[in-house]
């Protein structure tokens, strides 16, 4: 009878890392790169907010190659929509930012306030979530906290306990620049939506 036997590595040889096969995928943040995705504004529009924040697992680790896509109203509540669009010509609003997370989990995007849908509503980014371990991705809204004021006028906003409600408005670091962090499970996690 055979027996099994252990190889061991050859002094002075190290094991090699995991391969892609071997580990979690897919890696969006490697794999889906936009050029200049974090600038929705266009360059120098005295408007342009900041957003930016961390995405974290459900211990609160940082997660260093999240994908998040951004998708928006103009302010003036028109949905941008000319051909092209999602190319960056530096003149335009396009609506649309795709940002990688960097190795210390941490996201930045320049954008323009969002306009209120004109079903209703208040004022939001919408977000979705890419990230290694997800089998899907997730969706989530930023708001404003001047727009999330009256949170009575958002049927989403609404429908949540005041809690959870929190975890959807970004908070204000200073007059144009707002942080949102992303927690995908555990203590504060974000609120997810699901479209059906």
């Amino acid at each position: 009878m055979a027996s099994a036997t252990t190889a061991t590595p050859a002094a002075g040889v190290g094991l090699l890392p995991p391969s892609p096969a071997q580990t979690i995928g897919p890696y969006y943040a490697m794999a889906l790169e936009y050029p200049d995705g974090p600038d929705v504004a266009p360059a120098g529009h005295p408007d342009t907010i900041v957003l930016h924040g961390g995405v974290y697992d459900g211990a609160g680790v940082p997660i260093p190659d999240a994908l998040l896509e951004f998708w928006q109203l103009a302010p003036d509540g028109s949905v941008p929509g000319v051909p092209g669009s999602l190319r960056r010509d530096g003149l335009g609003f396009t609506g649309f930012g795709r940002v990688s997370a960097n190795g210390a989990g941490r996201w930045r995007l320049r954008t323009l306030p969002p306009g209120a849908p004109a079903g209703g509503g208040l004022p939001h980014i919408a977000v979705t979530v890419f990230a290694r371990g997800l089998l899907s991705n997730l969706f989530t809204r930023i708001y404003l906290p001047a727009d999330a004021a009256e949170p009575e006028r958002d049927p989403l906003l609404a429908g949540l306990p005041p809690e959870q409600r929190a975890t959807l408005i970004a908070v204000a670091e200073s007059e144009r620049v707002f942080r949102f962090d992303i927690r995908l499970q555990g203590p504060g996690e974000t609120v997810f939506l699901t479209y059906g």
